[in-house]
């Protein structure tokens, strides 16, 4: 998808890319970074059995970070549509940077992807939430262009818990 920085630039080996069912095992440890980093705890191969299907079936996008033969990052993209908009929406539901790889342009090369392939697809927006505390993350979205909402609160519900 893109390749990011000049040769002589230390970036110069990040490559983000659309993944493929090929690339699972890449994706799982990743996603399981992830999930530990939120403090999730899941059965054994639960998490590979998750990307799998989003992979097999394709409702997400699943974008991986290289730096030379390592994946270093992820974003997973559900499509969706904005009524208001009659147009297609992508909600941008999970970015994750390996920590060895954090602060080396990662999280922008992914958001910048993301982006690319929003255009690409005619999205009238990307939608994404983050924690109110965390600022690196909050700055990096704002750095990019994305504006916080004034209008709307976000609900959710826990079926499962009603």
């Amino acid at each position: 998808m893109q390749d990011h920085g000049a040769p002589d630039d230390p970036r110069a080996s990040l490559q983000v890319r659309r993944a493929s069912l090929a690339e699972l095992d890449a994706a799982t440890h990743l996603f399981e970074g992830y999930q530990a980093f939120y403090g999730r705890e899941h059965p054994e191969g639960a998490v590979r059995a998750f990307l799998a299907k989003r992979l097999e079936r394709g409702d997400s996008v699943v974008l991986l970070a290289w730096r030379d033969r390592e994946a270093v990052g992820f974003a997973q993209l559900y499509p969706s549509f904005a009524s208001l908009s009659l147009a297609p929406s992508w909600i941008l539901n999970d970015l994750f940077v390996a920590p060895a790889a954090r602060g080396g342009g990662v999280a922008r090369a992914l958001m910048n992807s993301v982006r690319q392939a929003a255009e690409a697809n005619g999205a009238a927006e990307v939608f994404l939430q983050t924690a109110n505390d965390n600022a690196p993350a909050r700055a990096l979205y704002e750095s990019l262009g994305y504006a916080r909402d004034a209008h709307y609160l976000v609900y959710t519900l826990d079926p499962r818990l009603a």
